[in-house]
């Protein structure tokens, strides 16, 4: 198990009001493995990302099972950049992610 695998990145942050969309974003992204996640550059263009994460269709939406609404690239990267933080922060020493995250 990583350390990553006990953080449930689905309902970050916590005490925003989150639709089905949401969580199901936020699972996609922690289903993703560490070395493509480290791949990501936030300077590429939203082509580049779209390329890179492969599960965009035509119109521009992120492909998402239960979801209530489109994921454009703007909300993806929004979220992505997000949960890399949440990422990052797994790895600080304990309690400093809670904090980060509006937990207490």
């Amino acid at each position: 198990m990583n350390a990553n695998s006990s953080v449930d990145f689905e309902h970050l942050p916590r005490g925003v009001p989150m639709d089905e969309t949401d969580v199901s974003l936020r699972a996609y992204l922690a289903s993703l493995d560490e070395e493509h996640l480290a791949e990501y550059d936030p300077g590429w263009s939203d082509e580049r990302v779209q390329e890179w994460d492969g599960n965009f269709r035509s119109d521009g939406a992120l492909m998402l099972v239960c979801c209530e609404r489109d994921v454009d690239i703007h909300e993806f990267r929004q979220v992505l950049e997000e949960h890399l933080e949440y990422r990052r922060q797994s790895r600080a020493p304990a309690g400093q992610m809670e904090r980060d995250a509006g937990g207490s």
